[in-house]
């Protein structure tokens, strides 16, 4: 199919998502800006804990902790961005940028029923989400995994090790990666995380998050990100918990303190001594605590 604005565009074969283990979800379909996004949607209540993925994964990131949260009685919403998951993919690297996405999760939010919003970010998922409570007053709880705000300081080595590495290997297995990561993975889990990306052509956005993150002060997203953690800084008044992966290259201790030092009111964040930068795939642990923490 041929978007108007966005050109050429690939949506993954549903069979590509049978049987995908633990992920017995049904789809939800929004449409944005005239693109189809996928989302989960579990459970019910005027509470939506609103769980957002990074690069290169999808709403399968969340299987651990969706059935725990909607267990306890909460109502969960997890979309897959565009260009990831089952959500239309561009084939054109050039459409995703980092306004593109927050313009998308700005609609998608926009159309999201509920009364208070939960927020869970991780990766990607919070250099975009963390950009939301200050749009968005239904924002009023933080779940603040390896993430961080993108306000244009120079990058440590590991993510420069990371742009390098996807530069160089643009069609790299995503589930040989989430194995190094997750080593508890088993084979047909990992592979799940190659079921969206079926050859290059739907690996656009998934090649350019990399490139998108701003490093310098000229950046893109780099004034909104500024604008966010101001706001969270000073006019935040929600609650907040933040727990990372310890063994994260990117977005370890020193990251992680960093950026809960920024949010208002945010406790010290919690190391998982076991975890990598996919926190989610400690999930079940990680969404019983914050249930206690945020309420």
């Amino acid at each position: 199919m041929t978007h108007p604005e966005f050109g050429e565009i690939v949506r993954t074969p549903d069979a590509a998502f049978e049987a995908l283990p633990g992920y017995p979800f049904a789809p939800h379909w929004a449409e944005v800006e005239g693109l189809r996004m996928h989302f989960v949607e579990e459970g019910a209540g005027d509470r939506v804990w609103l769980c957002l993925h990074g690069q290169p994964t999808w709403s399968y990131l969340y299987r651990r902790m969706i059935p725990v949260l909607v267990e306890a009685g909460q109502r969960v919403v997890a979309p897959d961005l565009i260009g990831f998951g089952k959500s239309d993919k561009p084939m054109d690297d050039a459409v995703y940028t980092f306004d593109f996405h927050r313009w998308m999760l700005l609609g998608f939010l926009a159309e999201l029923q509920a009364k208070r919003i939960t927020l869970v970010v991780q990766d990607w998922g919070g250099l975009l989400g963390l950009t939301l409570p200050m749009e968005d007053a239904r924002i009023d709880r933080l779940l603040i995994l390896n993430t961080t705000l993108a306000t244009g300081e120079a990058p440590g080595e590991g993510f420069l090790a990371w742009r390098a590495f996807v530069a160089g290997n643009p069609d790299f297995s995503i589930s040989r990666l989430m194995q190094r990561s997750c080593p508890h993975l088993t084979e047909a889990e990992a592979a799940a995380y190659n079921a969206p990306f079926p050859d290059a052509q739907y690996r656009a956005g998934v090649r350019r998050f990399p490139q998108l993150v701003p490093t310098t002060p000229e950046d893109a997203g780099v004034d909104v990100s500024r604008r966010a953690a101001r706001f969270l800084s000073e006019d935040w008044r929600g609650r907040s918990w933040m727990t990372y992966g310890a063994q994260d290259p990117v977005f370890g201790a020193e990251v992680m303190e960093a950026m809960a030092a920024t949010v208002r009111g945010c406790p010290p964040p919690v190391p998982r001594p076991e975890a990598g930068h996919f926190t989610q795939e400690w999930g079940e642990a990680i969404a019983r605590e914050a249930l206690v923490e945020l309420g």
